[in-house]
């Protein structure tokens, strides 16, 4: 008797003990959920293909453009190296006939005035012999969103010229076009600039600043300088651009300089740089690397190229370039040092990963 009493308490406590346990289970404590680690760096190429990109920084982000053939796309980001997951908006397309109706290359995208402007280049059907600049004016907060506006063909007065790669100038409180254009009756491509008198007109006659000169200018057909694009450091003006014909390997950049504080209209201003500044780099699969833009970290501290280059030799003029970007630093003298093309698929440091001086570009930011 005493043996079941003792079993039956024991039964009943463990039953007990066992129902509490149910009602108030263990809490374990939980830690942070886990974190995504922040990428550092990143690798070109940027997008799979973008002929003549192009860059354009205000209010911290970046708005990207390059060639399609038939419209304007940009791109706001606020990283560079997360260009591949910003959402595209189309903000013009080629009309089916008329002037401006085929070879949609080259977009710029600027901040004029208190609105928004963007230089293109376009022709009427036929293989690109009707190229002229064209423009179109947002004045929306954001250039992804509102109403853009055609306002027409952009021109010398009184000349009605081949022209693309239309970019601003800002100096000695003026404003100019640089451009690449033609002479009467030539296919020779050189480079000009005129005064603007407001940011949809020129005023004045244009001048001649460049033409192709050197060996490394005249391979392919036609000669050309092309893509002006315009930095500042220190107490120069530094010119860009891109010389020889896209369809060669040997499209490169070359180089004008003047001072700061010259009158850009004055050729005498203007110092041509006898070699080029970036070339090609066959072992890192940059061919004919060019048409670039620029721009700075978010933080200011750091001076970036951003180019197009095939990854492979004899690929021309077509959309297998593609958008490339790397930092570059400046000289004693205030010209840009670009260094190599930095090779496909290697890992480089972010913007604003490390520090440095800051340079000034002319576009507004």
């Amino acid at each position: 008797m005493l043996l079941f009493r003792s079993s039956f308490w024991t039964t009943l406590l463990l039953a007990g003990t066992l129902g509490c346990s149910k009602s108030s289970p263990t809490v374990v404590p939980q830690g942070p959920p886990p974190t995504t680690p922040v990428a550092t760096t990143f690798t070109n190429p940027l997008l799979a293909a973008g002929p003549d990109p192009w860059v354009y920084q205000k209010d911290g982000f970046y708005y990207y453009m390059h060639t399609t053939g038939n419209n304007v796309v940009l791109r706001k980001t606020a990283k560079m190296s997360e260009l591949g997951s910003a959402v595209s908006t189309t903000i013009w397309a080629a009309p089916a006939t008329g002037p401006n109706s085929q070879n949609v290359w080259a977009p710029e995208l600027h901040f004029l005035d208190g609105k928004w402007y963007v230089y293109f280049t376009a022709g009427p059907p036929g293989c690109c012999g009707g190229q002229r600049l064209w423009m179109l004016e947002n004045a929306n907060a954001d250039p992804t969103t509102g109403a853009w506006t055609e306002r027409g063909q952009l021109a010398v007065p009184g000349q009605d010229l081949w022209a693309i790669d239309g970019t601003i100038l800002e100096q000695n409180g003026g404003r100019y076009l640089l451009w690449s254009g033609q002479e009467p009756n030539s296919e020779q491509q050189n480079l000009y600039i005129c005064r603007m008198s407001s940011p949809t007109a020129l005023t004045g006659a244009r001048v001649q600043l460049s033409a192709p000169q050197y060996g490394w200018e005249l391979n392919g057909f036609p000669k050309v300088n092309e893509a002006p694009q315009v930095l500042r450091h220190g107490s120069k003006t530094v010119l860009v651009y891109s010389a020889s014909h896209c369809s060669t390997d040997d499209y490169a950049l070359g180089m004008l300089t003047a001072p700061a504080t010259a009158d850009p209209m004055m050729l005498a201003s203007w110092t041509k740089s006898p070699t080029p500044i970036f070339v090609k780099n066959p072992a890192g699969q940059a061919y004919g690397p060019g048409h670039n833009g620029f721009f700075t970290s978010r933080t200011g501290n750091e001076d970036w190229i951003i180019y197009h280059a095939n990854p492979r030799t004899g690929q021309g003029c077509g959309d297998s370039r593609s958008p490339r970007m790397q930092k570059f630093t400046w000289r004693a003298d205030d010209t840009p040092d670009f260094g190599t093309p930095v090779p496909l698929g290697v890992s480089l440091p972010r913007a604003g990963s490390s520090a440095g001086n800051p340079s000034y570009f002319f576009s507004p930011r």
